[in-house]
């Protein structure tokens, strides 16, 4: 029996680990990490995770053929293939700063990979990488060999959260990178064969190391690009009464461009789209081309300006000051289906609001009040490290409550911000709450969510991204 292990229990090792041990029986597939809560959460009915569907795979295969351990050692010294699908935070101190991965847990686990093995393994990337991480990876396994052989695949993830069962179930592409050697291609065949019992061959991409891991960075870099360049197009909309949601429509139907990721909001969330783009940054600059590195440190400057706007027109719109009043933030995660908060917009919009002394009333179906506080005591980039090194106990946040109820989050409240495109937040008795609500009511939509024209017909106050504005806020500056 082929037995797989990967080192790391997140948000990319535990799915995708699942629906491999799913789709191939036959192989043994191990999940390992040293945080023991995790592991423990895998193990029970309530997993660190929520993503659609994982549940019952992971049921239907836990303690037959899929297995959660915190024996990292033993797994990893057994196992025929091995994924690393460790944290690669972005460097918080010294060179490269801000925008250079940091891979301290990715030399670590090589290192312990060397020191257990006794029979040849096959290594795989599974974090995101920069380019030529399997070079140093190749050295450090290399030079602590004791005689077994190593081959380095680069096998990025290209999931989205909220669809990563359904995106592992029906990828558009497996990508996997290799040596061009003979055992370098040996090693690609081996990993192929595991895909292809439920991919087909013509999805699954074989290239060389460096193209593979440029690849996944390329992916969320075009990715975050379009999500900037549709929210650059959404001030411009509110500034000339066009209406966002009409022109990305029509600019989607031109084939050449397509309608994916042209939807404007308060700004793109998650744990790979910044990092991975500074990431590119920083290899720019190590190469050379600052006029690429600039290009691309536009993307996230457009994005920060997306949140800052949103909360300058929440603050401009509200006489200029939200001192003392109430606001209901609806929707915490960065987008719907998942409790993932890592950069989510709301995050610098709950921060800027309560910069100018709000209430803030929040609720979020999946996310629960200890990660918002901790999110919001938490510098830049803290998210991406273990549990051990991030603050302790959230900051003690004032004027902060976290709600388990919509209306009660909404009830005295000034204004409502809708940050997640929760399904929920499309059904709800605006009418009710409205009426619980002072007066005026603001609505500030920052996902599109809502029915303009109906809130408006109620009697809120509403504005909606890129949308033609409220005659309220006509006269109002964008700018606070």
């Amino acid at each position: 029996m082929v037995k797989i292990c990967c080192i790391g229990a997140g948000y990319v090792g535990g799915p995708t680990m699942a629906v491999i041990a799913f789709k191939c029986p036959a192989i043994e597939v191990a999940v390992v990490d040293i945080a023991f809560a995790r592991i423990a959460a895998w193990n029970s009915d309530q997993l660190p995770i929520y993503e659609p569907g994982l549940e019952d795979i992971v049921k239907q295969c836990r303690g037959k053929n899929l297995f959660f351990s915190t024996e990292v050692e033993k797994h990893v010294s057994e196992a025929d293939i091995i994924f690393v699908s460790v944290n690669t935070p972005t460097k918080t101190r010294g060179l490269g700063a801000g925008k250079a991965a940091d891979l301290t847990y990715w030399e670590s686990a090589a290192r312990m990979i060397a020191d257990v093995s006794k029979n040849d393994k096959i290594v795989v990337e599974k974090s995101t990488v920069p380019v030529k991480t399997a070079e140093a990876i190749e050295k450090i396994l290399m030079h602590n060999s004791k005689g077994v052989k190593y081959q380095i695949l680069s096998n990025p993830e290209f999931l989205a959260e909220g669809t990563a069962i359904e995106d592992l179930f029906n990828p558009d592409r497996v990508l996997i990178g290799g040596r061009d050697t003979p055992d370098g291609q040996k090693a690609i065949q081996a990993l192929k064969e595991v895909y292809a019992q439920w991919v087909p061959k013509d999805r699954i991409i074989c290239t060389n190391l460096w193209s593979a891991e440029l690849s996944k960075l390329a992916a969320n870099a075009f990715l975050a690009q379009r999500i900037s360049s549709v929210n650059a197009m959404s001030a411009l909309c509110e500034a000339t009464g066009a209406d966002v949601t009409q022109v990305s429509h029509a600019v989607g139907k031109d084939t050449r461009i397509g309608p994916k990721f042209l939807n404007a909001s308060v700004g793109f969330g998650g744990s790979c789209f910044q990092k991975d783009i500074l990431n590119l940054v920083y290899i720019c600059e190590c190469n050379g081309l600052q006029e690429v590195a600039s290009y691309w440190k536009q993307v996230i400057r457009v994005n920060d300006y997306q949140k800052n706007r949103f909360v300058n027109r929440v603050v401009s719109s509200m006489f200029n000051t939200v001192s003392g009043k109430k606001i209901a933030i609806l929707g915490f995660a960065f987008k719907k289906d998942t409790g993932d908060t890592r950069e989510t917009p709301a995050i610098d919009v709950c921060k800027g609001l309560l910069g100018d002394n709000a209430h803030l009333s929040i609720y979020d179906p999946q996310v629960t009040e200890d990660q918002i506080r901790k999110d919001l005591s938490m510098n830049k980039f803290d998210w991406d490290n273990p549990i051990h090194l991030q603050p302790m106990s959230p900051t003690v946040i004032k004027h902060l409550n976290v709600v388990w109820d919509v209306y009660e989050a909404t009830k005295g409240a000034h204004g409502l911000c809708l940050l997640t495109e929760w399904d929920e937040f499309k059904t709800l008795n605006f009418k009710r709450i409205y009426d619980n609500m002072e007066k005026p009511a603001f609505v500030f939509d920052g996902r599109n969510t809502v029915n303009v024209q109906k809130l408006r017909d109620i009697g809120f106050i509403v504005y909606s991204i890129g949308k033609p504005l409220d005659g309220w806020l006509k006269d109002m500056p964008a700018v606070a």
